[in-house]
C-alpha cells in the first residue's frame, strides 16, 4: 500500500516516518515546512500552512507506482469550502451547503472530483455544447475569407491553394475544451477513489472531440449566457481544478504530483467578492486589488485586497483580508503596520482587517498622532453561509456609516 501522511492546515508540527530525500523534497518544494526531527532519526517534523489537498512523491526505485501521499486536511468542512469557492467565483449563483454534491467525502480532492464529474455529467445532459470557433486552414476552395497576409507570404501571388479563415461550427469550444482538461487533471492525481475515476473516465470519453488545453498557456476565455446556462456550475468548478495551486516537478530524481488549494487566496477571494456584492445599490464602488503607491515618486507599489471608491473614485475605505494569520495571542501586528500604510497613502481616517475567527475577537486600536481606527474583525467560518454573509453584509456597513450612501 501506498504510505500515507495526513496533517491539518495550520496545526502544530507533527513528526512522520518518512525517507530522507522525501523529507528533503517537501522541505526544498516549499509546500509545507519539513525538518529532520532531533530526536528521531528518520522521522521528519512537518507543519502544513494554508495550503490544502494532496502530494505524492514517487520514491527511486521503490517500486512502480509506489509513492509517498501527504494528505492536508482543511479545518473548514468540505461543504462550507465549496461555499466559500462558489461564491467568490459566481456570487449571484453562489453553490449553497449541498448545492454542490461533495457526497460522504471528508477529504478535498476526493470531493473536488465527485463534485466535479457529478457536474459535468449535468452539464452533458443534454448533449455536447455546440459553437462557432475561428479556424485557419489552407483549402483549395475558398471558405469564409482569404488571410491576405498569409496568402502573400506562403503562396508568393500563386491562386491555389488559399489561406481562408471561417468560423466552424464545432463541438471543439472553450467551454468543452476546459471540461477536458480539468478531467483530465482529476485523472492524473492521487487519491481521486476508484468509482469516481471511473465516472471521470466516461465523461473524458463523452469530450473525446474537444481539444486538450496546453500547459503553461492561457485557459481560453467563455462567456456566460442562455445557451450555455447549463454549463455554469461545471465550468466554474473546472476552472478551480485549472487555477489550483500544482505541484507537478521532479527534485532530486523525485516525481512530485499533486494538488492544492491555497485557503489564504479563497479566503481573500470570498471577502472581497462579498464586499462587492453587499454595495450592490449603493452608489458606492469597491475594487479588487487595485493598485496604488505609499511615495509620492510611486516607487513603492501596494495593492490593498478591497478599496471602497465614491462617485468620483475618491478612496472612503479599505480592508485587507487575512485568513489564520494571528498570533496564539492574537493579531499580528505587522497587520496593522500595513493597515496603517494603506490608510496614511490612501488619506483615510479608518481601515478594516477582516480575520478569519480563531483566537481574537473584534478590536480597534487608535494610532497615536495620526487620527487613523483601525479595526480587526473576526469571520467566523464555522456558521451557515446566510451568516457568513450577514456579517459581511455589516462589515459593509460599518464601512459605510458617515458616507454619502
Amino acid at each position: 500500500m501506498t504510505p500515507a501522511v495526513e496533517i491539518v492546515e495550520h496545526a502544530p508540527a507533527s513528526s512522520h516516518a518518512l525517507p530522507d530525500a522525501v523529507g528533503r523534497a517537501l522541505a526544498v518544494g516549499g509546500i509545507i515546512d519539513a525538518s529532520p526531527d532531533p530526536y528521531a532519526p528518520g522521522r521528519w517534523l512537518l507543519r502544513a500552512g494554508s495550503k490544502v489537498g494532496v502530494i505524492a512523491i514517487t520514491v527511486p526505485g521503490s517500486g512502480a507506482g509506489e509513492a509517498v501521499t501527504v494528505r492536508i486536511t482543511p479545518k473548514v468542512p468540505i461543504a462550507r469550502l465549496f461555499f466559500l469557492l462558489g461564491y467568490s467565483l459566481d456570487p449571484r449563483r453562489a453553490w449553497r451547503d449541498g448545492q454542490v454534491n461533495v457526497a460522504e467525502h471528508r477529504d478535498l480532492l476526493p470531493a473536488l472530483a465527485h463534485a466535479v464529474e457529478r457536474q459535468i455529467d449535468r452539464a452533458l445532459g443534454q448533449g455536447l455544447l455546440q459553437g462557432y470557433r475561428p479556424t485557419e486552414e489552407t483549402a483549395l476552395v475558398v471558405r469564409g475569407r482569404i488571410r491576405e497576409a498569409d496568402q502573400i507570404r506562403h503562396r508568393f501571388g500563386a491562386t491555389l491553394p488559399v489561406e481562408v479563415i471561417y468560423d466552424e461550427f464545432t463541438t471543439d469550444i472553450a467551454e468543452n475544451r476546459i471540461l477536458r482538461t480539468a478531467v483530465e487533471r482529476l485523472l492524473r492525481l492521487p487519491g481521486v477513489p476508484n468509482d469516481v475515476r471511473r465516472r471521470l473516465l466516461h465523461q473524458q470519453a463523452r469530450l473525446a472531440d474537444a481539444t486538450p488545453l496546453v500547459p503553461g498557456r492561457p485557459v481560453p476565455v467563455w462567456h456566460p449566457s442562455r445557451l450555455n446556462a447549463r454549463y455554469h456550475h461545471a465550468l466554474h468548478l473546472a476552472r478551480a481544478v485549472l487555477d489550483g495551486v500544482s505541484a507537478d516537478h521532479s527534485p532530486g530524481g523525485l516525481r512530485i504530483d499533486g494538488f492544492l488549494f491555497d485557503m489564504n487566496k479563497l479566503f481573500e477571494d470570498f471577502v472581497t467578492v462579498a464586499l462587492q456584492e453587499a454595495l450592490r445599490g449603493t452608489g458606492l464602488t469597491g475594487r479588487l486589488q487595485d493598485a496604488h503607491h505609499l511615495d509620492e515618486a510611486t516607487a513603492i507599489r501596494m495593492k490593498p485586497d478591497f478599496v471602497l471608491y465614491g462617485p468620483e473614485l475618491t478612496p472612503l475605505a479599505v480592508a485587507d483580508a487575512k485568513y489564520k494569520a494571528e498570533k496564539r495571542d492574537g493579531f499580528p501586528d505587522a497587520d496593522l503596520y500595513q493597515m496603517l500604510a494603506y490608510c496614511t497613502a490612501l488619506g483615510l481616517r479608518e481601515g478594516h482587517l477582516v480575520y478569519a475567527k480563531g483566537n481574537a475577537p473584534h478590536t480597534t486600536h487608535r494610532v497615536r498622532h495620526a487620527g487613523i481606527v483601525i479595526h480587526q474583525h473576526a469571520l467566523d467560518l464555522d456558521q451557515a453561509p446566510a451568516g457568513l454573509l450577514h456579517n459581511i453584509t455589516a462589515l459593509c456597513r460599518q464601512m459605510c456609516v458617515g458616507l454619502p450612501v
